[in-house]
């Protein structure tokens, strides 16, 4: 599907617990959200409110014990794990807090590595335009040590758009971060969500990059106390 009119990612009525020591804990409590196709979306919260476990329900990397994930008119929860990951590959790109580069590659090698995984003859090709979009060529043999936070978080960017997904996953992407790089991180994501309109839809503390996004929901013990809109980016 790749109607712009119908979401491209909703959540219906969408629960989720684990069982802990004290019992069953839980963790989402019938959340239900849309995803406009080119919107940006921000989930907010405080530790412990369910906003990364959302996160991964939404990715497909977890199911729910309730309701249903569609990513682009697929029903999640009536995929296998193979087909899941198969969805993943093709629509889905993400960020992480923690970067999660390989230090034996070095940047460019990274950004080609989902290309070669899925069989790409133009990885290296496709991984410099990638790295020149985030404004890294002159550092594309450089390994991960050699690069700074921000650096490093710019090589992560570039690996998750290399393979043009629809949907790009956020989990505190300038968490770990300096407030000047952490802002410079955030309009490069605002500026690729934009000249791409790749859905952006991100976790994030910070309230003021949170009122960047078209819109955002605030979870409270996992469910969805208050939804606003953002301003522009």
């Amino acid at each position: 599907m790749n109607d712009s009119s119908r979401p491209v990612l909703e959540a219906r009525d969408v629960s989720k617990s684990v069982d802990g020591p004290e019992g069953r804990l839980d963790i989402l409590d019938g959340v239900n959200l849309h995803v406009m196709p080119g919107e940006s979306f921000a989930i907010v919260g405080a530790s412990g409110s369910g906003k990364t476990t959302l996160l991964g329900l939404l990715a497909g990397l977890d199911t729910p014990d309730r309701g249903s994930i569609i990513l682009d008119g697929h029903a999640l929860h009536q995929l296998d794990e193979e087909a899941r990951a198969e969805l993943r590959r093709r629509l889905v790109g993400f960020v992480f807090q923690s970067f999660h580069l390989l230090g034996a590659l070095t940047a460019e090698e990274n950004v080609m590595l989902p290309l070669e995984l899925e069989g790409s003859s133009a990885a290296r090709s496709r991984a410099r335009e990638a790295l020149d979009a985030v404004g890294l060529s002159a550092r594309r043999r450089h390994y991960p040590a050699q690069l700074s936070g921000g650096e490093q978080q710019r090589v992560a960017i570039a690996r998750a758009f290399v393979h043009g997904p629809r949907v790009l996953f956020a989990d505190e992407p300038t968490g770990n971060l300096d407030q000047r790089t952490g802002h410079h991180i955030a309009d490069l994501l605002f500026a690729l969500n934009r000249d791409h309109r790749t859905t952006l839809v991100l976790v994030t503390h910070d309230a003021a990059l949170a009122a960047r996004c078209d819109r955002r929901i605030e979870l409270e013990e996992g469910r969805v106390v208050s939804a606003a809109t953002g301003v522009p980016a």
